[in-house]
């Protein structure tokens, strides 16, 4: 039995699922009706970028420890850039390696190289937003890939992208490009030697959920065909290329295809919540006048950032180094808040609210005492989220609010935000207003017109394998069940349970009894 798994980030399921019943998506409609498809419970709805950490290791991101490029770390005072040694876990190749079966892993998003793995690997070449750099297991393959293939079509990221907005057509015809370019190389992979497990990350839906959803639309359901022609394109050609890689298995392979998340019309506020803390009380800005829009930061580097026109801001902010840039940013921020009067401040995000208490002991400037006193600061903070009204619509302006060690308890809960809160995404933010503390009010410098849904999915198709649509399971078994699949036992730190039962000596495979998730 050998087990190959086609990873779309941010790969759509709801567009996946009327694209086939119209006939418009040919070989994903022949998967769906000879497997079986499951909607998947996925920390995405808490932390929209932990869901691959999470299908990576059959682990949550408490034990994990992993959801976002930039995160806080126990003895640092603000956010950084996350570092190889960040995963508190191994990943599901790795565990497989360990018990000989011999992988394929391809560009899947948010992992890291581990020593002693045996097969090949290849990391963010094609990914969307790189945790690390280009690198492959051996390193010679990268080299050889790149020589025979060219290098990856895309030509941008996530980080080096920044707040920039690529035309449409250009990014459509660059990801098809990259799509052919993907399946073209990793069935390169695949052929260089024998494999057990092999999974590859084709992270084009990501760039096509966040530019070329159509603005400020809901449903693909009950829209105009036409507004959805250029995201239609890059899943046709999704559509194609794995039709014709299924079409090259033999009988004996299980092919899953897997998201962890999937896409929405953009309406957030967290670039609202970080002057709302302050306004409350929490964050106490330099200014020292409780009014996050008014006075100067006495810091120079605050000083300078606020001297600065809008547009000088925008123009450093796309053409500096990625690095620079980043790091510039966060001391900035850092810069400008008084940390000896600070309870808590906002972490980076580009979706939901993350807060940080800032904890004596773990911050180094850390002032809320652990314990008791760190309940008390997250209850308040969290009843005057769940007091937020969007102006727009008069209605709470966030969702729900999810306190890190009750969701997420585990050896890295330290590395995750205390709170976070998740927004109630029925209408646009351009303001935020309390009870308590008034209005505040800005524009989202995040224009992409789509954002992360947390509706995960997993269509799995093989020997034995029925067909249907199964209960509701977890993105946290899928690591186990494929090491079921594979004769292996789950790693000791995995969470989830196998949830695919093959076939034992006595039982024929009509009789086989088989839950998938």
């Amino acid at each position: 039995m050998k087990v190959l798994i086609i990873g779309l980030d941010m790969g759509d399921g709801k567009l996946i699922r009327h694209w086939s019943k119209q006939g418009r998506l040919p070989h994903f409609s022949k998967l769906i009706g000879s497997g079986m498809w499951s909607d998947l419970e996925s920390p995405t709805r808490v932390l929209h970028t932990s869901g691959w950490p999470t299908f990576a290791t059959g682990a949550s991101p408490g034990a994990h420890g992993v959801y976002y490029p930039y995160q806080a770390k126990p003895g640092r005072q603000v956010a950084s850039h996350i570092e190889p040694d960040q995963y508190g876990v191994p990943t599901l190749w790795k565990t497989a390696s360990d018990q000989g079966a011999r992988c394929v892993i391809y560009d899947i998003p948010e992992t890291f190289p581990e020593t002693g793995l045996q097969g090949t690997a290849v990391y963010d070449w094609g990914t969307w937003a790189w945790y690390g750099t280009p690198a492959s297991q051996p390193a010679n393959v990268l080299l050889d890939m790149k020589r025979k293939f060219g290098p990856y079509p895309l030509g941008m990221e996530a980080k080096r992208l920044g707040l920039r907005i690529p035309e449409t057509r250009d990014l459509e015809s660059r990801l098809v490009k990259s799509i052919r370019y993907k399946f073209q190389t990793f069935q390169w992979l695949l052929g260089r030697d024998s494999w057990d497990l092999a999974a590859v990350g084709l992270c084009e839906t990501h760039p096509a959920g966040h530019y070329l959803w159509p603005a400020d639309i809901d449903s693909v359901e009950k829209s105009d065909p036409g507004q959805f022609a250029q995201i239609f394109h890059v899943y046709e050609t999704l559509d194609a290329e794995l039709g014709a890689l299924a079409g090259r298995l033999d009988g004996q392979t299980t092919l899953m295809v897997l998201s962890t998340d999937g896409v929405r019309s953009n309406r957030v506020a967290c670039h609202l919540l970080a002057p709302m803390l302050e306004k409350l009380g929490y964050t106490a800005g330099l200014a020292g006048n409780g009014n996050p829009q008014s006075g100067a930061p006495r810091s120079l580097l605050g000083r300078a950032r606020h001297m600065m026109p809008p547009g000088a801001k925008r123009w450093i902010a796309d053409n500096l180094p990625w690095w620079l840039r980043d790091r510039l940013g966060s001391q900035a921020a850092a810069s400008e808040i008084d940390w000896t009067r600070t309870k808590a401040f906002t972490l980076p995000t580009d979706l939901e609210g993350c807060i940080r208490i800032n904890l004596k002991g773990r911050e180094p400037q850390g002032i809320v005492e652990p314990g008791k006193g760190y309940q008390e600061v997250c209850d308040a903070i969290g009843n005057d989220l769940k007091a937020l009204t969007n102006p727009a619509t008069g209605k709470r302006a966030v969702k729900e609010v999810w306190i890190r060690n009750e969701v997420f308890p585990g050896k890295q809960q330290e590395y995750l935000p205390d709170i976070v809160a998740t927004w109630n995404d029925d209408a646009p933010f351009a303001a935020l207003v309390s009870p308590r503390a008034g209005q505040v009010a800005g524009v989202n410098p995040d224009q992409r017109t789509g954002t992360h849904s947390p509706e995960a999915f997993l269509l799995s198709v093989g020997p034995n394998q029925p067909a249907g649509i199964s209960p509701s399971a977890r993105l946290v078994d899928v690591a186990p069940t494929v090491l079921k699949l594979l004769g292996l036992k789950p790693g000791k730190e995995m969470e989830g349970k196998p949830t695919i039962f093959q076939p034992t000596d006595n039982t024929s495979p009509s009789d086989q009894p088989v839950l998938s998730v």
